[in-house]
């Protein structure tokens, strides 16, 4: 299924599908905060090592399926698809968006 997410969001899930991690910068805010698995990572650096690490531990696919939106907030329902223990899954990714960048992901 394709949706039309915003353009940030869209680059998000290309990068989590094997897209260049350098394009982090593109999509998030310079302080942008994400949450997953009981986590915190904040700023580029740390969201660009949250990626290479979720990457090297595991090969997945992310299928964005169903889309709701609530003023700057994005829930995006996603199959996820990989190698990894329980997969495949139904991850929820909810994004604040602060202009044309994700300033929030919080997964669940």
């Amino acid at each position: 299924m394709s949706l039309s997410l915003p353009h940030a969001i869209s680059t998000y899930f290309a990068i989590s599908n094997g897209g260049d991690i350098a394009n982090i910068k593109h999509c998030f805010t310079a302080d942008a905060v994400v949450t997953d698995e009981g986590k915190t990572h904040q700023g580029h650096a740390a969201i660009e090592a949250w990626q290479r690490a979720a990457q090297a531990a595991f090969d997945y696919s992310v299928e964005p399926v169903q889309l709701f939106t609530d003023g700057n907030r994005v829930t995006v329902m996603s199959n996820v698809v990989g190698n990894f223990p329980g997969s495949p899954v139904v991850l929820k990714h909810t994004f604040g968006l602060a202009g044309d960048k994700i300033n929030a992901l919080e997964i669940v």
